[in-house]
């Protein structure tokens, strides 16, 4: 299971550069994905260049050449299409500046959002790898305590957490009995978050455990969190804290990143026992367009050539994660610009950085975390093509040689 990822973590050269970067084969090796990746990148060049007009019609050909129901090189250029096409319509337009309608009602569609993440969580290993790793990482951390707090952010379903109230139950007895569990858990719908609760406390007294939740409504807008978080955050002398980041911190970042470095030595004020995070490895956060969708074609093809190994041909599962969720996050990346764009993805290297900066250290992840994840990969998505790499005590899961996600634990 352990692999590496020789192409994942080489230092970035200058986007200046980047004509250099991208492969030229003889003619008479091309296959159709390779082809479809240099159409894809020559017509994002165009775009970057305001040829709209060759753009569009090098945009049709490859509309005529993809499609949502095709092979993943097919869907995967369907997708992409899609998203230069919002930003010729954005930029090409004479009233540009305008968020395209369909980027509007993608993010709004909030029941659609969360039934695709529960689907996604189902059919791809990197969530449940992600919060699973947190989780191990959190267990250790608290393990002795009597009182546990535990701040999620964007806590959506709350799928996380059953498993680690199952793991802190079953090492409770007559002698040691279980400790009081409180999560915060923050969201943008307050029914959503009430509804996660609920099914929160309902498991949490199934397994006898004393339990709390409290919803933080964050009102759309998470770089708000670090002015009003001490206040709004209720944490009781005896509590052991846990901020468990998932999938988040990317949203704080925008063209700098002085609200995310705020976050931080809010959450540090707050003297948390671990912190975990985990996010994507590409760096979907470039300042320069054409480097950013060179980023981001790399990053979702193996992702699309993960789910094209692993599901039927004919998964209407996958259809709808790849038009839902990875298409949603593409259409941001590409046709999104400013304050519009929200995937803000960066490597690994980049948040151990800041995290260092703010005055955080790493904790390695445990050998047992890594019995966990292999095992998790082993039943659940079993492929030769998933890797597994250890690098600065911290995980990585990729596809092929291609990393995707990284999952690490600080203090």
């Amino acid at each position: 299971m352990l692999g590496s990822f020789s192409s994942s973590h080489e230092e970035e050269e200058d986007p200046s550069d980047l004509q250099y970067q991208i492969p030229q084969p003889s003619r008479a090796f091309i296959t159709p994905a390779i082809q479809m990746r240099q159409l894809l990148i020559s017509c994002a060049e165009l775009v970057s260049q305001s040829d709209f007009s060759a753009a569009r019609r090098l945009l049709s050909i490859l509309s005529s050449n993809s499609s949502p129901f095709g092979d993943s090189t097919e869907r995967l250029v369907h997708q992409f299409s899609t998203a230069l096409s919002l930003r010729l319509s954005r930029y090409a337009a004479p009233n540009g500046g305008a968020m395209p309608a369909s980027v509007n009602t993608a993010a709004a569609d909030s029941d659609t959002f969360h039934s695709t993440y529960l689907s996604l969580n189902q059919i791809t290993p990197f969530i449940r790898f992600s919060q699973l790793t947190a989780n191990q990482a959190i267990l250790e951390a608290v393990e002795g305590q009597r009182a546990i707090h535990i701040l999620d952010f964007d806590i959506m379903h709350g799928v996380q957490w059953p498993p680690l109230m199952q793991a802190i139950a079953e090492r409770c007895d007559d002698l040691h009995p279980p400790p009081m569990i409180r999560i915060t858990g923050t969201g943008e719908d307050l029914g959503i978050l009430q509804r996660t609760g609920d099914r929160l406390l309902k498991f949490a007294q199934s397994l006898g455990l004393k339990f709390q939740f409290h919803p933080l409504l964050l009102h759309n807008d998470p770089t708000s969190v670090p002015l009003y978080l001490p206040s709004a955050l209720q944490l009781l002398p005896d509590e052991t804290l846990a901020v468990n980041c998932v999938l988040y911190l990317h949203r704080l970042l925008k063209d700098d990143s002085r609200d995310l470095r705020l976050f931080l030595h809010k959450i540090k004020s707050l003297e948390p026992k671990v912190v975990t995070i985990a996010g994507k490895e590409a760096n979907h956060n470039h300042p320069l367009f054409l480097q950013r969708f060179v980023e981001a074609l790399d990053h979702y093809t193996a992702v699309f050539d993960s789910l094209e190994a692993t599901l039927p041909p004919n998964s209407g599962e996958r259809l709808a994660v790849e038009r839902r969720w990875f298409g949603r996050e593409i259409i941001d990346i590409v046709s999104a610009e400013g304050d519009d764009r929200r995937e803000r993805h960066e490597r690994f290297e980049s948040w151990e950085v800041m995290l260092r900066s703010s005055g955080f250290s790493n904790i390695p992840l445990s050998p047992f975390a890594l019995s966990q994840a292999k095992l998790l990969l082993r039943l659940h998505y079993p492929s030769e093509g998933y890797r597994l790499q250890i690098i600065n005590d911290s995980f990585f899961l990729g596809w092929q040689n291609q990393a995707l996600f990284s999952v690490s634990s600080w203090h």
